[in-house]
């Protein structure tokens, strides 16, 4: 069977993506653990998504118009991997720079991926001369496959982890009276002196981050050679005749007074909670304080798997359930998972609950990943760039969030927080499908001279066949 085009660049930016976050998801999951002296790991969490926020605001428009959505995943891979460098020899003046790096690289990043995934399901919609109901399936069934396989990485990151980690000889077992501080009896400046917190031996340090810096240089390898450049002709059109830098930023700004975007918003932040959550405070004070850190890897592995295959099927059976079933499902699974948290005492004894929390957790984020992913493209077609520039912005402010207070507070405190996330995401979730009925095709309202509205024209007069039907054309 032939792969057509598009889905070939589905999987080309699939894979390329999954190489790029083996490792620095991986990385991600243990930095809680890894450097933990003085509050490091979460710190540099915490700059990373400070810079995404201002590069989600600041960068992506201009950079994706001039560079392309093929050039500027490239560039900002290349940025990613400067922080598995970082990450050899970690330290202040090592990790805050290369963190600040990342993060301004995530913005650009997320937003040429989300941008490019959406006009290819358009473009595709076109070719085959069908309305805009195709290309919403379209959107979903790309965002499914691309998170399907974009979660994966979490196996494979996690899986390098545990394997050379579980060859450090200084592993200990874990004294009784230091399991009383696991889980919510824990707060922020207990970590060290409780469990099982013993750092891996330097040499395997170094193997680790020299096999995360190999897969991001492969994930660059793999969209430089292998991805369309569909967007070309915009892009050389937009350098030839440059618009002011305000004019491109001011484009994200002018989204957010769209009604549904702001209705969007608490979800959004939300699904950074609920990730971050998860990286740091489940890794570190359940399964470091308990198992010890060579367990990180396997227990994420579970929840990997399992956003990876929901994700495919979530994708593949949104058209016939509706987005909101699928959203009731994610959320009552998050509280059901984040009650047990606040009750659950950690032990070793309790092995396969280790696993069993990231594996539902799993299931519920591949449920926020594809349809709020999905939300975006189907809502706000026009406006692509800003509506994903708005969607990592607010997402990395839910990091920023729960990064920035993790070292303050107990754990107790910080899952009642992600529980009023969760409660903020349900009452407003309503209002928006609600506001999606009554004026489904309700435009925003711009300035004369947007620089949106002018983008999509060069969009429709560079891609669109003659005689496409009327549906397609804004």
């Amino acid at each position: 069977m032939m792969i057509g085009p598009n889905m070939k660049n589905v999987l080309v930016v699939s894979f390329g993506f999954v190489c790029l976050f083996t490792a620095y998801g991986g990385l991600q999951n243990l930095q809680s653990s890894l450097n933990a002296e003085q509050g490091m790991g979460v710190t540099c969490l915490s700059v990373i998504y400070a810079a995404l926020i201002l590069s989600a605001m600041f960068v992506p428009s201009i950079l994706i118009k001039n560079l392309g959505c093929k050039w500027t995943m490239v560039a900002s891979m290349g940025c990613y991997v400067t922080y598995s460098c970082g990450n050899l020899y970690p330290g202040w003046a090592t990790l805050i720079p290369t963190s600040a790096v990342l993060g301004a690289a995530g913005g650009p990043l997320w937003s040429a991926k989300c941008t490019y995934l959406a006009m290819s399901g358009h473009l595709q919609a076109q070719r085959e001369g069908r309305g805009i109901s195709r290309a919403q399936d379209l959107l979903t069934q790309y965002f499914g496959i691309f998170f399907a396989m974009f979660q994966s990485s979490a196996v494979w990151g996690n899986l390098l982890s545990s394997l050379i980690f579980s060859q450090d000889t200084h592993v200990a077992e874990i004294p009784e009276e230091k399991l009383q501080y696991c889980g919510v009896g824990l707060c922020a400046d207990d970590f060290i002196q409780s469990g099982n917190y013993t750092r891996p031996e330097q040499k395997l340090v170094y193997t680790l981050m020299g096999c995360y810096i190999g897969v991001g240089l492969l994930a660059m390898a793999l969209v430089a050679v292998f991805l369309d450049n569909i967007d070309r002709e915009v892009t050389k059109e937009f350098r030839g005749n440059r618009e002011p830098f305000c004019s491109t930023f001011l484009a994200t700004i002018r989204l957010m007074r769209d009604r549904k975007l702001l209705l969007l918003i608490p979800m959004t932040i939300y699904s950074g909670l609920e990730q971050s959550f998860l990286w740091g405070e489940y890794t570190k004070n359940y399964v470091t304080c308990a198992l010890g850190i060579h367990y990180i890897g396997f227990t994420m592995m579970c929840f990997g798997a399992c956003d990876s295959l929901f994700s495919f099927v979530f994708g593949k059976i949104a058209r016939f359930t509706g987005r909101i079933a699928l959203f009731c499902l994610a959320a009552l699974t998050n509280f059901g998972c984040t009650m047990g948290l606040l009750f659950w005492r950690p032990h070793p004894d309790h092995f396969v609950v280790f696993f069993l929390i990231p594996g539902l957790w799993g299931i519920a984020d591949a449920v926020w990943q594809t349809q709020i992913n999905a939300l975006y493209g189907v809502l706000f077609p026009d406006h692509t760039e800003a509506a994903f520039a708005n969607y990592r912005l607010w997402e990395s402010l839910g990091f920023l969030m729960a990064f920035g207070y993790s070292p303050h507070l107990c754990l107790s405190t910080k899952t009642y927080l992600l529980l009023s996330g969760l409660a903020a995401s349900v009452l407003t979730y309503p209002l928006l499908e609600y506001l999606v009925r009554v004026s489904p095709s309700a435009p925003v309202k711009y300035s004369k001279g947007a620089t949106q509205e002018r983008e999509m024209e060069e969009l429709q007069s560079k891609f669109l066949p003659e005689g496409a039907p009327q549906s397609l054309q804004g």
